[in-house]
């Protein structure tokens, strides 16, 4: 939990802030406290969707699916208020780490803790699927730890299953990458049976450290969860086989959660966690933790709630998405290599850990895009880069042999790419939608900036990447593109190659990058 910063509510509602949880495209979440002494996770959504009628119509039925659910094994919704200033949702607090928390800080959780947190997650599942509804985003992220069991969080683009809450605005997407099913990728009819899909992949992340889609890029983790075999690592016996059964490609040869929960717990959860389920070092965290929560002051003095700036960026990622105007500033007379911009390709994904050379890069979900725009959920996903060049150098071919820059007509950008260029944008032979690329492109030399790469997804979310020269002919404009330094946490610094051909009155887009999808876009002159 991070301190209140300024600019940020003290009180909301009847709560009392006391830190600030997380945050995310679609708002922060605080620890709060009632005037009663209860200690609630409050959600307060983004200013600029509270300006969006059609975006608190979509909240309230959200709140309302939330309500439906207050089952065992999910944290119950306790008050809201959609039509406050700034929209407000407060869920009980669960005392305890997520899994992906869980996890990366320690190792993976031994065999029986494995076996609990699947049947009590399978529960929940049955309990939320015989309501009609669908979960959509069951991920390490959204499961707490807590010492009366796992906790599923987060229902915030749960949709009924009889189609009555459909949610089709623009910024809307779904899941994460590497734990989305495949019909949620390809845009199909989604059911419970994704839920237990995602459900699989968290016992593999649970039980091995890692998901069983791994990838660098979200177009490769996409391709990988449509395409590809789940990598199971050391899961054996039962556990192994109902995982594996839970990530079969086929919705229909997925077991139901309530046949899950009763083969891996038949006397139910509820015993095998008052027995004690958590191993010793998360259990001495959750202690911790409950010691920290007890000692928090909630200070003096009453401050109203109402809208909120947000002017200060927490530590993952400004709040909301950012914004889509770039003014690309001149480049100095030496300039020879890529300065920071802001590169984008998204959709709300989940991280991979950096290699051994410091240069993992975030997963993003454009491809939810296409998935946001087919399934009409609503959340508003994290910017992520899609893939970059195995070689970050900014002149590097493929095989990472740095090659001097090719001679332009005397040493100059023909006037035909000049301008500002859009266009919608897709990868993996035009099945995975990226959402409208916006080229700018001003007279440069080789080494120096050539311009920038704006992509825009169906969410909302924007980053850029800066385009270096390498070679500019009236056949091809090639360049390096690169994230930016001033991108943040969620988006990738990686690099790639740009080739730009004039075909008429339109730019033809490729990123060559296989493990991306080689991205593609035809694009019409904007100015």
């Amino acid at each position: 939990m991070r301190p209140l910063e300024a600019g940020e509510p003290t009180v909301i509602g009847p709560y009392r802030l006391l830190g600030r949880l997380g945050s995310g495209g679609m708002g922060r979440v605080y620890l709060g406290r009632s005037g009663g002494g209860r200690t609630v996770a409050v959600k307060i959504v983004h200013p600029h969707f509270a300006l969006d009628e059609e975006f608190r119509a979509r909240f309230r039925r959200e709140v309302e699916a939330a309500r439906r659910v207050g089952g065992a094994w999910t944290a119950p919704v306790l008050d809201a208020d959609p039509d406050a200033p700034v929209p407000w949702v407060a869920t009980g607090y669960a005392a305890g780490p997520s899994l992906t928390e869980a996890v990366r800080e320690g190792a993976p959780l031994p065999a029986h803790s494995v076996r609990v947190l699947g049947a009590g997650l399978a529960e929940a599942l049955a309990h939320v699927h015989g309501l009609g509804l669908v979960h959509r985003d069951v991920k390490p992220s959204n499961v707490l730890l807590t010492l009366d069991g796992p906790c599923l969080i987060d229902f915030g683009i749960a949709r009924a299953t009889d189609g009555t809450a459909s949610l089709t605005a623009t910024g809307a997407s779904v899941g994460s990458p590497g734990y989305m099913a495949p019909e949620q990728i390809l845009g199909e009819s989604v059911t419970g049976a994704a839920d237990v899909f995602s459900l699989g992949a968290v016992l593999v992340y649970a039980a091995t450290g890692q998901p069983p889609f791994p990838g660098d890029s979200s177009a490769a983790l996409l391709y990988k969860v449509v395409h590809e075999e789940p990598q199971l690592g050391a899961l054996d016996g039962d556990v192994r086989e109902l995982a594996a059964a839970c990530l079969a490609k086929d919705p229909a040869a997925r077991p139901a959660p309530s046949d899950l929960a009763r083969r891996l717990a038949p006397g139910g959860a509820a015993p095998l966690v008052a027995a004690g389920w958590l191993p010793g070092p998360v259990v001495e965290r959750v202690s911790r933790g409950a010691v920290r929560l007890l000692d928090l002051d909630t200070g003096a003095g009453e401050a109203p709630s109402g809208p909120v700036a947000f002017d200060s960026p927490s530590g993952q990622g400004a709040f909301g998405p950012p914004d889509p105007s770039y003014v690309l500033p001149p480049a100095p007379a030496d300039e020879a290599t890529a300065a920071p911009g802001r590169l984008s390709v998204s959709v709300a994904a989940t991280s991979v850990p950096e290699g051994p050379d410091g240069r993992g890069r975030r997963v993003s979900c454009t491809v939810a895009l296409a998935v946001a725009g087919a399934l009409a959920a609503v959340t508003v996903g994290t910017v992520f880069v899609l893939g970059a060049l195995r070689n970050d150098d900014a002149t590097s071919d493929r095989d990472g042999a740095a090659q001097p820059p090719a001679a332009t007509d005397a040493g100059r950008v023909p006037e035909a790419y000049l301008g500002r260029w859009s266009g919608k944008a897709a990868a993996s032979g035009g099945t995975i939608p990226l959402g409208t690329f916006e080229v700018t492109l001003r007279q440069a030399k080789p080494g120096q900036r050539v311009g920038t790469v704006v992509q825009h997804d169906l969410i909302g979310n924007t980053c850029t990447d800066v385009l270096t020269l390498k070679s500019a002919t009236k056949e091809e404009l090639v360049a390096t593109g690169k994230g930016a330094g001033t991108n943040g946490g969620q988006c990738a610094q990686t690099s790639h190659t740009v080739r730009l051909r004039p075909d008429g009155r339109t730019l033809g887009y490729t990123s060559d990058d296989p493990d991306a999808g080689d991205p593609r876009a035809r694009l019409t002159r904007r100015e």
